[in-house]
Parts: C-alpha cells; sequence; structure tokens
C-alpha cells in the first residue's frame, strides 16, 4: 500500500508491481498531470488517465495483462500499456506526455490505481494483471 496523499510535498511512494522498484506519483493539478519519479528520471502522465483507466478496466470486467513497454517499443496488444497509448482510447492517444519518456504507462499507474482502491493488482515477477474493483 502507498503512503503519501499524492502531492508535490508529500508524494505517493509506490513499487512497480513485481516489488523490484520504488518510485512516486503526485498531482501537479496546475498543469492537470500525474508526474512520476523513477531514480533521476521524471515521466508525465495526463490526469485524466486514472478515471479513464478505471473506467475501461470496468468495463472490460476481467483481468487484464499490464504489458508495460518503453515508448520505443511495440506494446502486446490487448493490454494497459497498449490502452494507455490507443487513438481508440478516451483521448485518442498516449496518456504519457514527455516525448521519448510516453511509455510505461501499464508499469507506473496499476500500482496507483491498487493504492487508490480503484484496482486489483498481481505482484508476481513477470506477466502481471489489473481488473477494477
Amino acid at each position: 500500500m502507498a503512503t503519501g496523499n499524492g502531492t508535490k510535498e508529500s508524494p505517493w511512494l509506490l513499487k512497480t508491481p513485481p516489488g523490484t522498484s520504488d518510485y512516486t506519483m503526485h498531482k501537479d493539478e496546475d498543469k492537470q498531470i500525474l508526474v512520476c519519479t523513477v531514480g533521476k528520471t521524471v515521466l508525465h502522465y495526463d490526469l485524466r488517465c486514472i478515471a479513464d483507466l478505471h473506467e475501461m478496466l470496468k468495463q472490460h470486467g476481467d483481468w487484464m495483462e499490464l504489458g508495460s513497454a518503453d515508448e520505443q517499443k511495440p506494446a502486446k496488444e490487448g493490454t494497459v500499456e497498449a490502452w494507455g497509448r490507443s487513438e481508440s482510447n478516451l483521448i485518442g492517444g498516449w496518456y504519457g506526455l514527455k516525448k521519448g519518456l510516453r511509455g510505461r504507462f501499464g508499469m507506473y499507474l496499476p500500482p496507483l490505481m491498487e493504492a487508490l482502491g480503484l484496482a486489483e493488482l498481481e505482484h508476481n515477477p513477470k506477466n502481471n494483471r489489473m481488473r477494477a474493483i
């Protein structure tokens, strides 16, 4: 479970689904983004991704593979990662906002969704899945 309240001063402290890496996330309400900090790397995601991902998972109705991938690599079809960059999602494309660092949606958003009580998440070494609560 994450600590923090999602502000810049008190970000959510999260672990990747396999539990191998720590990272933080917080909301920047002014810019309407989620700021994800992994070591010295900072990624940005459209803030709507939380509600949109939850809605998509509810409609999907079952477990969905995460399928995390870097922006430069193709995402496996039918995964959270593929949805996070698909022209058929609610914003019509990438939820990741920093060119070159738009991927990894399927790695960093699911633990936040779990911490917020919006989803169940598996924590296996590989091939984790999630579903809406």
